[in-house]
């Protein structure tokens, strides 16, 4: 029998200046269960997860929370004013019992003292102390909003093995694919107001959406074709000519009003870039860059080279010098010493963390045309500004708003539209996924792998990174930074750990002018992204030779070939020979790599 909900909304309704935000909505919260809310930015998330919290209060419907039950909330902008340090904060959020060694404990995870003053935190810092206040008590229900927004990816790899182990009930929204993945167990997904629930965590999900929608529209179109049918029968039927059925008539205006509640799903992004001139085959190269603020070492003795077409992400935990690293590599700012080298013909577009300084009293339609009338130009073509907000699911209603009053995942397109809609071979994004729903996450997915140029991204989305990064830059600590090839997941492959910071090694002797660095200490052996690649291909290479082999060998049992051909026997003869050689290296090498990986498993 299953256990009784410890939470539970159902068929709640909520309207806004008008207009129906949830119709019927329901989530129910059983004691442990791990519950991805999805929907699209607008779509009432945020609300609904509110009145679970009990903090908004809805038109209809029903909320029932287990008296015994302890609920904790966790906002999209925490509120710390009134309390004189984070330790204050966090411990606020205790009731009698909890165990308060547990707020500093948190604290300190999150790279917290306690003693910070709430005035003088940034979103970051206040996004931590709000998480150590609601998973401080160990509450029996857990509601997240975000909890992954502004958070660098050692602290995302920490809150989720904590959230792990934790035995609350959880509702996560999230635009972090793999953090949901990896911690739901159901999913509940909110659209045009209304709730579909999946009994499996959020990497089902996006199939189970796609066969819902393609359902709907099958449905749409079959209602379609039955008011075309009944429309005929009124206006050529024989019974219509004598005489017209009531009930017909009534059948038809049923289905046209049911046509028009339809609410149909909302449209998608469309994404597209203003392409430049094609670039050089050299984009960035660098030589042996190091920068420093004061004591702090930023860079030390950096090399890489980036060449037309790559994708390079660049990882670390905040305040590694992830910007100050890109500044480097595009020009904007110079290194105390090394080289940089940038190619011929280069166009650069920039999205930066501060959204391009987004000013918050700027009309939309100005943010995006640079005020300078009504058109822009896109791959060199006029485009009307409001038909490109189009593009970026804004109504043409929305062309006077103040940027101010947008939501974030608003302000976010905002951005990213006017970063595309400007010419370029080399696009670089600082935090490009911040506060995008999953939908346009995929589409800015498809415009990076296949833009023609040259792509650098910052970003702590590690999906994001896996579906489009072709090399990954490590910031290792103390101003060393690492190379690795392929995405985020090659990357903790190849390093043997993910993004946590190794401990910095003690200070070092001067290095002589000229002398490379010495490479940093290695983590546990782990096989490397060419090694689990050859493992995987060595298989398929030794059948084929096998194939060429026999070919050969067919070829060369021919007893008149030789007296026919000398030169094509003895070409054959050498190639027969070339070939077991190489099957017998092939077989060798995947001897050897199958017996490192059993070594390394066990």
């Amino acid at each position: 029998m299953a256990a009784p909900p410890l939470l539970s909304l159902q068929d709640v309704h909520l309207t806004f200046g008008g207009t129906p935000l949830l119709e019927g909505a329901e989530l129910i919260v059983s004691p442990g269960q791990r519950i991805a809310l999805v929907g699209r930015n607008g779509s009432g998330k945020s609300t609904l997860l509110k009145i679970a919290a009990g903090m908004v209060r809805h038109d209809g419907g029903t909320r029932f929370v287990e008296p015994a039950a302890t609920i904790r909330y966790l906002p999209q902008e925490p509120d710390l004013s009134g309390f004189s340090t984070t330790l204050a904060y966090v411990e606020a959020g205790l009731a009698p019992g909890d165990d308060p060694y547990r707020a500093r404990y948190l604290l300190e995870a999150l790279g917290l003292a306690g003693t910070e003053e709430p005035g003088t935190l940034s979103g970051g810092e206040a996004r931590r102390a709000a998480l150590a206040r609601v998973l401080a008590p160990r509450p029996d229900v857990l509601l997240l909003d975000e909890p992954t927004n502004h958070l660098d990816l050692p602290a995302i790899e920490w809150l989720q093995a904590e959230l792990n182990q934790m035995r609350s009930a959880m509702v996560l929204i999230s635009h972090d694919r793999r953090f949901l993945a990896d911690l739901s167990r159901a999913t509940v997904w909110l659209d045009r107001g209304v709730t579909r629930r999946l009994e499996q965590g959020f990497s089902a999900f996006e199939a189970w959406r796609d066969e819902v929608l393609e359902q709907e529209e099958q449905d749409r179109h079959k209602l379609d074709r039955q008011i075309v049918r009944e429309e005929h029968w009124l206006r050529y039927g024989v019974t219509a000519r004598r005489k017209r059925n009531v009930g017909r008539l009534e059948k038809l205006a049923g289905l046209r009003q049911q046509r028009r509640e339809q609410r149909r799903a909302a449209g998608t992004v469309t994404l597209a870039v203003s392409e430049g001139r094609v670039s050089g085959a050299l984009v960035v190269e660098a030589q042996a860059i190091a920068k420093s603020f004061g004591e702090r070492v930023i860079v030390e003795d950096f090399s890489t080279r980036v060449l037309r077409g790559d994708r390079v992400g660049i990882v670390g935990p905040n305040g590694a010098g992830k910007t100050t690293l890109i500044k480097m590599l595009t020009g904007l700012l110079e290194p105390d010493s090394g080289t940089v080298r940038l190619g011929a013909a280069l166009e650069l577009a920039m999205l930066d963390q501060g959204r391009a300084r987004l000013e918050p009293e700027t009309r939309l339609r100005d943010a995006l045309t640079g005020g300078g009338g009504d058109t822009l130009t896109i791959n060199g073509a006029p485009r009307h500004v409001v038909g490109y907000m189009k593009d970026f699911l804004f109504t043409p209603e929305q062309a006077n708003t103040p940027i101010g009053r947008l939501s974030g995942g608003e302000r976010a397109r905002v951005a990213l539209a006017r970063a595309l809609a400007l010419p370029s071979n080399f696009l670089v994004l600082d935090e490009p996924t911040n506060d995008l729903d999953l939908e346009t996450l995929d589409l800015l997915e498809e415009m990076v792998s296949d833009y023609p140029g040259t792509v650098m991204v910052v970003s702590h989305d590690r999906d994001f990174l896996d579906r489009v990064a072709t090399s990954v830059i490590m910031a290792e600590g103390a101003g060393r930074w690492t190379e690795y090839a392929g995405g985020y997941s090659d990357m903790v492959a190849q390093r043997g750990a993910g993004v946590a910071a190794r401990p910095a090694e003690k200070p070092r002797a001067a290095r002589p002018a000229g002398k490379p660095a010495a490479p940093p200490p290695q983590a546990r052996r782990k096989l490397s992204f060419k090694e689990k690649h050859a493992l995987e291909t060595l298989p398929g290479e030794i059948d084929r030779l096998d194939a060429e082999i026999a070919a050969l060998g067919e070829a060369l049992s021919d007893p008149g070939l030789y007296a026919r051909d000398p030169a094509g026997f003895a070409e054959k003869s050498s190639a027969l020979e070339a070939a077991e050689a190489r099957k017998a290296a092939a077989e060798d090498e995947w001897l050897e790599l199958e017996m490192l990986r059993e070594e390394l498993e066990g």
